[in-house]
C-alpha cells in the first residue's frame, strides 16, 4: 500500500520503543500508542522530507538498539512510500537532533538499505523524547 510517509501513525498497528535494548510494545488503541502517535504528529508537523544521508546496514542497526531510546512503527503488511516498501520503520531518538533518519525494515532485507530523512524545521525531538520516557 502507497502511504505518505507523514500519515503513517493512520497505518500503523504497533509501536516498539526500545530503552538500552529492552523493548516495550503498545498496539493501536491503546492509550499509550496513542499517546505516542500524536506526540510524533506533532513532531512533524511543519517538518521537510528530504533526501537520506546514508543507508542502514541491519547488523549495525541491530547493535545501536542496544542503547538509547528508539521507536518502531509496525504495520500489518508492506508498505510503501517514495516507492520504498517497508513492514516497519524505525527512529533512533536523540532529544537534541533537528533532523532524524528514519530506517525502512522488510522481511527480506532486515534493516538494510535506504532511509528516509526529515528535517524538523527550527525544532527538536525533546518534546518526543520526553514522551517515549515519560
Amino acid at each position: 500500500m502507497q502511504v505518505e510517509l507523514e500519515k503513517i501513525t493512520d497505518y500503523a498497528q504497533g509501536i516498539n520503543v526500545y530503552k538500552d535494548g529492552e523493548v516495550t510494545a503498545y498496539k493501536v488503541g491503546e492509550t499509550r500508542f496513542n499517546e505516542i502517535c500524536a506526540e510524533w504528529n506533532s513532531m512533524l508537523y511543519g517538518a521537510h522530507q528530504m533526501p537520506a544521508f546514508g543507508v542502514s546496514l541491519h547488523r549495525e542497526t541491530v547493535k545501536a538498539l542496544k542503547s538509547g531510546v528508539w521507536a518502531e512503527f509496525t504495520f500489518d503488511g508492506e508498505m510503501s512510500s517514495n516507492g520504498m516498501p517497508y513492514e516497519k520503520l524505525l527512529v533512533n531518538v536523540q532529544p537534541e537532533w533537528s533532523g532524524f533518519n528514519v530506517v525502512r525494515y522488510t522481511a527480506k532485507h532486515g534493516y538494510d538499505g535506504r532511509c528516509f530523512y526529515y528535517d524538523l524545521v527550527n525544532k527538536d525531538m525533546s518534546a518526543f523524547y520526553n514522551c517515549l520516557n515519560g
